[in-house]
């Protein structure tokens, strides 16, 4: 049971987080607990923790610190040191795997236990007023966290595990898991990142995440993962604000003089540990009233941090630097490491250090934590003892401790931070060791390797003697910046790498840097400057090699259709072709093919595409994922080929390999593109709840890229999800579409053209056709020339319904026939259903129900030919509508019945809620003589079921689907399955 004190003034927060404990596995599952400094976040979360235990719930508990931002998953690897590597093994492939990555870097601390911090790692220490933690002294949070660090396994696939372990292990908890992540804001990216992970993909089981975190020092990115999550329902936010006067006096220094007690809150602000702190400070029964001013009680030179510092006072100088020393070594503070930091380690033996570890702890300075680690007792504390240590001692404490650590086998990665703190100029064993911890970070926090890659480049002698490693480094640097999203800086490095380089340069550091630079710049919507720099670079002489002439024409293809037409780089790209099979470089190959595709795909050269995704898809699908490992944006281009030309499957398969490859490591801002490919494919599926889940978390990434069109485009493709997955009348789509048009801004390029077209629809749909028809002109301009032309039947959809609504039947058959004619020459089912939409609003328009149903049903037939399932449903139930006008009810009710169910199978409430509106269901006559029940098989078997699959639906056996036949048989004379059927079906409406 976690000792606690009485907490003071937050009945109200938790009557809210006894609720959640109460339930957990329902939402919210994540709890954000903020506020500022000292204002109790950690006290409430040792209260949570400990009515959890009461309630059953195991707890974990982990902290993220100031000094130690640079380790991958350390917070979490905190939580998790107070489990015991064997439940991790007994639960299976998850446990397994995190007890596997905790094992690399367990062989080596293993090697010196007598140094080694056996509870690196372990929970977090509580706030000001709280008491010992919680949780077996297993050790195997410093294992988790440095094997997190070294693991081949990506960051995406470490989430994915994580997210597998906590359900397995809120399964085998009893009552449930609760885990507490305290001081959140000083969290390393890849913890951040995992967070984000776990919110919007919330745990089916009884779990529950309690995080606390000061706002104002939040990265901006958890701050827009929480939010989006109070949004969603998934988060519980509580703000604590500052505690009230009474509580604060009558509860915190009860018998405390009214008017000292009211000067000492006006001082305090009501934040408890400042209030506790200027009460320590004056000392509980001493009345300094003289000499205050109206402000509040008079402060000793250096406020809070020399009130903090005061505390020292008393102690020796061993006790001092001994509290000195637990500040530098934080979570690694076990005796071992305190007494190999101490000098000279000859006069200060264990049994004196354990004395002076004594008074500290009595003084209420430090508290012992599990696993043997001592921590001072609040990390304000920590940072003002740690800040109060001369610059000198602490890189000497920090640099014995790396020497330690490096004596017990530590990896680099938990070297690394005391390495760097050490540092006073360039020294080359330190840098090795930054180094090798930024290799080993590289793919699994990217973030990380950027950082301790910056910190070696920042000491590193700047003469001509260290300038091709400084290139080198830079390069590699800027690489590392790309991977997590950090494209702006990783843009602006390589710009500074190229402008350093000799102009004889033939190291091909310069086709390396053009190549991520350029790329970085199309990323980033400026596609003018990615071109420049890409021509330059070919046109320079001697002309570059023939690897970095394939890179180099790759990039520049890629540049088409955004900055170039097609058309205007196609013969490069083919020249590119042949020299990467000259060179036998297939990946680079299979890159060209791809690019090829997409050009020829959105230029609507339907042909040459599928010759060219054909090609490309069989040079892919014959490479390893090795092979295309530093190249899976390929797989992203096939993919959005491949869905232009309504070949649905192969799209998501290879999107779905991109996304593998890509989450093993490969750069951050290429999932938004993959996942928006397979989002799209599930939408025109009308397989919609999948599809939110995948912009979802493209929209996640997106936001922390820094891309405005990137973002804009990842907007418009959730709102055309959310089009057809939102009830008639919602405004959601509107809102994501016109957000993305203000990040598009006013640039001219592909992505902004189909920004407007969502647009367009989602100012039809939300009832403004003039609004709708003023987008899509701005998204092709008068003549229609910027739409994509491979889509523009149903682009030009939106246009032909919004003049058909406000009366413009000219303009809407004018769009109608171009729709007609562009529907012919690219033979696309789904653009020719388009095409006949078109065609059959004009005739409804002019009154003509009969001709215009006739389209509508043979665009369903066209979108169902391609698996288009959400316009093959919209496409029945417009002409449902049509039919019944034209005075055929019973077509009219088949239409109706097929197109509802595949809008509410797909989870379009769009598309029902329309089905309800156009034609709302009235009860079928029966077949006399039948039961409800004998009827409803009945006409199950008239829509031509087999009796399986009537069981699936009524959620019956076949068997007893067989019985209610027979009886069916017996009492209408009939005897095979079609007379039944044709009887039926002169009964139905």
């Amino acid at each position: 049971m976690t000792d606690r004190t009485p907490l003071v003034g937050r009945e109200a927060e938790l009557d809210r987080l006894d609720a959640v404990l109460d339930g957990p596995g329902g939402p919210p599952g994540v709890v954000d607990l903020t506020g500022a400094a000292g204002i109790g976040k950690s006290r409430l979360l040792t209260e949570v923790c400990g009515r959890a235990e009461e309630r059953g719930l195991t707890v974990l508990r982990g902290r993220a610190t100031e000094y130690e931002r640079h380790i991958p998953f350390r917070v979490f690897g905190d939580a998790f040191a107070d489990l015991d590597p064997e439940l991790l093994r007994g639960l299976g492939a998850p446990g397994a795997a995190w007890a596997a990555s905790a094992g690399a870097a367990a062989d080596g601390i293993a090697a010196n236990p007598s140094v080694a911090p056996s509870g690196a790692g372990a929970g977090a220490g509580a706030g000001p007023e709280a008491g010992a933690e919680t949780g077996a002294e297993t050790g195997a949070g410093a294992e988790a966290e440095a094997g997190a660090g070294v693991s081949a396994v990506d960051r995406f696939a470490a989430h994915r595990a994580t997210a597998r372990l906590l359900t397995a292990l809120g399964g085998r908890m009893g009552a449930g898991l609760l885990i507490a992540l305290d001081d959140l804001h000083w969290a390393d990216p890849a913890s951040l990142e995992l967070l984000d992970h776990l919110v919007r993909h919330p745990l089916r089981a009884p779990v529950v995440i309690v995080v606390a975190r000061r706002d104002r020092q939040t990265a901006p990115s958890l701050a827009a993962a929480l939010t989006r999550g109070v949004d969603t329902g998934a988060v519980l936010r509580l703000d604590l604000g500052p505690l009230t006067e009474r509580a604060c006096v009558e509860q915190l220094a009860p018998g405390l003089p009214p008017d000292r007690g009211a000067r000492l809150y006006a001082a305090s602000e009501g934040n408890p540990l400042y209030f506790l702190t200027l009460l320590q400070g004056q000392g509980q029964g001493q009345d300094q009233g003289q000499g205050q001013g109206r402000s509040g009680p008079a402060l000793p030179p250096g406020g809070l941090g020399a009130l903090l510092l005061d505390e020292l006072t008393p102690l020796s100088a061993a006790q001092r630097r001994t509290a000195e020393a637990v500040a530098v070594l934080g979570d690694q503070a076990t005796s071992p490491l305190l007494l190999a930091l101490t000098e000279p380690a000859s006069a200060y033996g264990p049994d004196r250090l354990d004395a002076d570890l004594g008074v500290l702890a009595r003084r209420d300075l430090i508290r012992p934590r599990p696993g043997g680690v001592w921590s001072l007792r609040h990390p304000v504390l920590r940072a003002a003892v740690y800040e109060d240590t001369g610059p000198g001692r602490r890189a000497a404490l920090h640099r014995r401790a790396a020497a330690a650590l490096a004596a017990a086998g530590a990896p680099a990665t938990v070297r690394a931070h005391h390495v760097e703190r050490a540092l006073t100029g360039w020294e080359p064993e330190a840098a090795a060791v930054l180094l090798e911890a930024a290799e080993q970070s590289e793919t699994t926090a990217p973030a990380s390797c950027a950082h301790w890659l910056e910190v070696v480049l920042r000491v590193l002698p700047d003469t001509p003697g260290h300038a091709a490693r400084r290139r080198d480094l830079m390069l590699k640097r800027a690489r590392a910046l790309s991977v997590c999203g950090e494209l702006r800086a990783s843009r602006d490095l390589l710009h500074e790498v190229i402008a350093g380089l000799p102009a004889d340069d033939g190291s091909g550091v310069r086709a390396a840097a053009v190549t991520l630079c350029a790329s970085m710049e199309r990323h980033l919507g400026q596609y003018r400057a990615s071109v420049a720099l890409l021509r330059r670079a070919l046109s320079r002489r001697p002309a570059p090699a023939p690897a970095d002439a394939v890179a180099l024409g790759l990039e520049l293809g890629s540049s088409a259709p955004h900055a170039l037409p097609f058309p205007a780089v196609r013969a490069e790209v083919l020249r590119t072709l042949e020299l990467a099979r000259a060179l036998g470089n297939e990946p680079a190959a299979a890159g060209a093919l791809a690019v090829s595709a997409l050009g020829e795909a959105y230029e609507g050269n339907t042909a040459a595409a599928r010759e060219l995704a054909d090609r490309a898809a069989a040079c892919v699908d014959a490479l390893t994922d090795r092979d295309l490992a530093d190249q899976c944006e390929p797989l992203a281009r096939l993919g959005w080929a491949e869905f232009y030309l309504e070949r649905y499957e192969d799209a998501e398969r290879h999107a779905d390999r991109g996304l593998a490859i890509a989450r093993r490591g490969g750069p951050l801002h290429l999932l938004p593109h993959l996942l928006m490919c397979k989002a799209i494919v599930h939408t025109h599926a009308c397989r919609l709840p999948s599809a939110l889940d995948l912009v979802d978390e493209a929209e996640s990434i997106a936001r922390g890229i820094g891309s405005d069109e990137l973002l804009g485009l990842v907007l418009a493709n959730k709102a055309q999800v959310l089009i057809a997955a939102r009830p008639p009348g919602d405004v959601s789509a509107l809102a994501a579409a016109e957000e993305a048009v203000a990040a598009a801004g006013a640039r001219t390029s592909w992505w902004t053209s189909l920004v407007w077209c969502v647009m367009s629809y989602a100012a039809l749909h939300g009832g403004d056709p003039v609004r709708a028809r003023s987008a899509m002109l701005r998204a092709g301009g008068a003549d229609l020339a910027g739409l994509q032309p491979s889509m523009r039947p149903l682009f030009l959809e939106a246009l032909v319904t919004a003049a058909v609504t406000t009366g413009d039947l000219a303009g809407a058959q004018e769009w109608a026939a171009l729709a007609g004619r562009d529907a012919e020459r690219l033979g696309l089912p789904v653009q020719r259903a388009a095409a006949l939409r078109c065609a059959g609003q004009v005739l409804a328009g002019s009154g003509r129900p009969a001709a215009a149903a006739e389209r509508f049903a043979r665009a369903a037939e066209e979108a169902g030919r391609s698996g288009a399932v959400l316009w093959e449903a919209q496409s029945l139930l417009i002409g449902a509508s049509l039919t019944a006008e034209a005075g055929d009810p019973a077509t009219a009710s088949a239409m109706w019945r097929r197109g509802r169910r595949l809008a509410e199978s797909g989870g379009s409430l769009l598309l029902t809620g329309l089905a309800d509106l156009l034609l709302p269901p009235a009860p079928p006559p029966r077949v006399p003589g039948l039961t409800p029940r004998e009827h409803e098989i009945a006409t199950l078997v008239a829509e031509g079921l087999t009796t399986p699959a009537i069981a699936a639906r009524l959620y019956l056996s076949p068997r007893t689907v067989d019985t209610h036949l027979s009886h069916i048989f017996r009492k209408t004379g009939v005897t095979t399955r079609s007379a039944l059927a044709a009887l039926t079906a002169r009964h139905l409406p």
